[in-house]
């Protein structure tokens, strides 16, 4: 007969795998869309550059070329953006908010969240928000060889980004107020082929 406490133990933790499984399937809650799940979704997106984007192993998936962006057919002003992906040390990747010009998305017109850990000035390496919030030096957030998670908040000037869970970014600047928002497959160091990106889950929830 099992003892009470190992039942009671076995009950809670069963729970908590419930509750795991029930938040990363809808962890914005009511009112998220989801934009990409599995290999569903490059329908929501424009295509710019000649990442070599596509459906593989119910992942989006890129690996090749030069670089390029999935830019939201939608734009958003207020919002929160929860985002899993996988990725190699070397990938170089993140989500770029409120593009101004979603034809040329760059750093300097979209607020840039990073991910690349091994990125030559590391104070805006994964989890940063470039040219606006720094993470620590030496690098303390890295998504290589894992599945990551990121949760980004922008409501107005304000934008906040939690890495698995974590606070790593927050900023006040008005700069950009709206526009779609876009995954990257970018070069690598010098412009080498960096490692791929695989995303597994975008949502979108208005503010």
């Amino acid at each position: 007969m099992l003892h009470r406490r190992t039942i009671i133990t076995a009950a809670t933790a069963l729970f908590a795998a419930w509750l795991s499984v029930g938040c990363a399937n809808a962890p914005l809650g009511a009112g998220a869309v989801t934009l990409l799940d599995g290999d569903k979704g490059l329908e929501n997106f424009d295509r710019i550059g000649d990442a070599n984007w596509r459906a593989e192993g119910g992942l989006i998936v890129a690996d090749k070329g030069k670089g390029g962006f999935l830019v939201t057919k939608s734009r958003y002003t207020d919002f929160v953006i929860y985002a899993e992906f996988w990725a190699e040390t070397d990938t170089n990747s993140g989500i770029f908010l409120r593009a101004s010009d979603p034809s040329s998305v760059t750093a300097d017109n979209a607020y840039e969240v990073n991910i690349w850990d091994i990125r030559p000035d590391p104070k805006y390496a994964t989890a940063a928000i470039v040219n606006h919030a720094a993470v620590p030096i030496p690098v303390v957030y890295k998504a290589g060889g894992r599945w990551n998670s990121f949760e980004i908040e922008a409501r107005g000037p304000n934008v906040t980004v939690r890495f698995n869970g974590v606070l790593t970014a927050a900023m006040q600047n008005g700069k950009f107020r709206s526009g779609p928002f876009a995954l990257q497959f970018g070069a690598g160091v010098d412009g080498a082929l960096g490692g791929p990106i695989k995303w597994r889950k975008v949502q979108v929830k208005t503010l």
